[in-house]
């Protein structure tokens, strides 16, 4: 994978930059702050500014890993029990927070989805009881089969950003790609055609729908997200898994929520082909807290291993964010051309 690791003067200086921003702002969703995040990054370190453009310009590999940012487990408080009992202001993460969404703005703009933890731009991810047995970032027992992350979305991420506030198990984000497979002629020229059926991911259906404050306005735009994701579900269209460079071709799955109709085998064959040469290769990474992991949601599946949750404050807890390159492929579904909800 792909490193950036802070030297002692670079952890100093982004420190002094997150407690100065810190004074001004008490949460990352705040309106101003996002608006001048992307002005602000560019007082990081130069070492990791310029490790994250190279990252973004070159495409070296799906991972990079930015280490070398301290975290104190004991201001953190303890890991909460749900997300929605951790927005906002008051965050005892705000420093860590700061710093995630400022690295996340060197490669695009963080966006949100209505149909998803609020609509929040920051979510939060750890074991939730009642999702333990889910196929879910907050589920835990069941193993979290690799992805591409919103793969059934036009408008999906261009990056996922994770970043480990605490991971005291060693829990394995799990990694894979097309690197290092050569894919026959045939099937991959199946894939890049419209012939596989995805479904929405559980996280964005209205069973998780929590909050419905706001105007009017919001809450129409809201239920039509929820209608067309409803919609999507009942009757899955159609996509290519592979497009863009023939060469190194970008990826478009999600295995667990695609099935390809029985009339058409041809698809069917393609499909396994590819899911069993990237289960051949799935490796995975334990985040260690204060590490931040950018996942190039183009190139590269991600996932996570299966583990027991303990429910008392001390389990697994990672933030994270979704980046997109160009906010105006997203235009026509934002209220307006600064507003990062995509409805």
């Amino acid at each position: 994978m792909f490193r950036v690791d802070l030297s002692a003067s670079d952890l100093a200086e982004a420190d002094a930059l997150v407690a100065t921003l810190a004074e001004q702002y008490q949460s990352v969703e705040n309106p101003a702050f996002v608006r001048e995040a992307t002005v602000l990054a560019h007082e990081l370190p130069r070492a990791l500014r310029a490790g994250l453009l190279e990252f973004r310009l070159t495409e070296p590999h799906p991972l990079c890993v930015v280490g070398g940012y301290v975290i104190d487990n004991d201001r953190i408080g303890p890991t909460p029990a749900h997300w929605k009992d951790c927005g906002g202001e008051g965050r005892p993460t705000l420093a860590e927070d700061l710093f995630f969404y400022l690295c996340a703005s060197l490669l695009g703009d963080p966006i949100a989805w209505s149909t998803q933890q609020d609509g929040r731009l920051l979510h939060d991810v750890f074991p939730i009881k009642e999702h333990q047995y889910e196929q879910l970032g907050s589920g835990s027992e069941e193993l979290l089969t690799w992805h591409i992350e919103d793969a059934f979305h036009p408008m999906r991420t261009d990056y996922v950003g994770l970043m480990c506030l605490r991971n005291p198990d060693g829990v394995n984000t799990t990694y894979g790609s097309l690197e290092g497979i050569d894919l026959p002629a045939d099937v991959v020229e199946v894939l890049r055609q419209d012939r596989f059926p995805i479904r929405p991911d559980r996280s964005h259906l209205a069973a998780n729908r929590q909050n419905d404050d706001g105007d009017e306005q919001l809450r129409r735009l809201r239920d039509r997200s929820y209608e067309w994701i409803s919609g999507l579900d009942a009757n899955p269209e159609p996509i290519a898994v592979l497009f863009g460079p023939q060469e190194d071709p970008y990826l478009r799955l999600d295995p667990y929520f695609m099935e390809v109709p029985a009339s058409d085998p041809e698809a069917a064959a393609a499909l396994d082909t590819i899911v069993k040469a990237i289960d051949a290769n799935i490796a995975g990474y334990a985040l260690k807290p204060g590490e931040v992991l950018f996942l190039d949601n183009y190139r590269g599946t991600h996932g996570r291993e299966p583990f027991t949750a303990r429910f008392d404050g001390t389990d697994r807890w990672l933030t994270r964010l979704n980046i997109a390159r160009d906010l105006r492929k997203s235009r026509a579904h934002r209220r307006t051309a600064n507003d990062r909800t995509i409805y």
